[in-house]
């Protein structure tokens, strides 16, 4: 059985993608137009045809999925919500308000029923804000920490998630006061971007000054 080297060349170049980019970001489709065919002979017998299929995930299925089981896993883990929960805090920073509320678990940390690697979009600073006041205690794996924060980027949702792990902390034991506040992590950060002044470009920069 041989394949000629002419008829596969003209089916690898009948074969098209066609490709579509939706409006969701970080999101890419494809689809088939036509399928692939080889003609295959043989010396003693009829000429076959091999015909392949080709599939393609789509990522938006996977991630939809993802956040399907993670939403039914809080759900379960969160009898009430989150308003019901003994270990909760809730923490600001500039325009960004986080709830947190501790678990006992083994160190998963959900922010708006996804992992908080893809929340974050892997960003270990904005990681390791999340995770100090666990790390400070020794409780990095003891502790899953589940999050609802919305308002402000994701910067200050990180930094307002620490001070809610930070203060829901304190509802497990006053002891933690101590090392907690040595940190800072007790400390509500106040700064937030200065309102613009009339007359002026900005909060502070004024139109450049001309004589004449």
């Amino acid at each position: 059985m041989a394949i000629s080297i002419a008829s596969l060349t003209t089916s690898l170049s009948s074969l098209s993608f066609s490709s579509q980019i939706s409006q969701k970001p970080n999101t890419l489709s494809f689809s088939r137009s036509n399928s692939l065919s080889f003609p295959l002979s043989h010396p003693s017998k009829q000429p076959l045809t091999l015909r392949v299929s080709a599939t393609v995930a789509s990522p938006e299925t996977t991630t939809t999925t993802t956040t399907t089981d993670l939403k039914k896993l809080v759900k379960s883990r969160l009898p009430g919500g989150f308003a019901a929960q003994t270990i909760h805090g809730t923490g600001r920073r500039k325009c960004a308000i986080a709830r947190v509320v501790l678990q006992e678990g083994t160190g998963k940390v959900i922010i708006n029923y996804r992992d908080a690697k893809e929340y974050l979009q892997g960003n270990p600073l904005w990681l390791q804000y999340v995770k100090v006041p666990l790390v400070t205690l020794g409780y990095e794996s003891s502790y899953d920490v589940f999050v609802k924060a919305h308002g402000g980027g994701l910067a200050g949702q990180a930094q307002a998630i620490s001070l809610g792990v930070a203060r829901a902390l304190l509802k497990v034991s006053q002891d933690h006061r101590i090392p907690l506040k040595r940190e800072g992590l007790l400390t509500r950060d106040s700064r937030i971007v200065e309102r613009k002044k009339v007359g002026l470009k900005k909060a502070r920069k004024a139109p450049q000054f001309s004589k004449r």
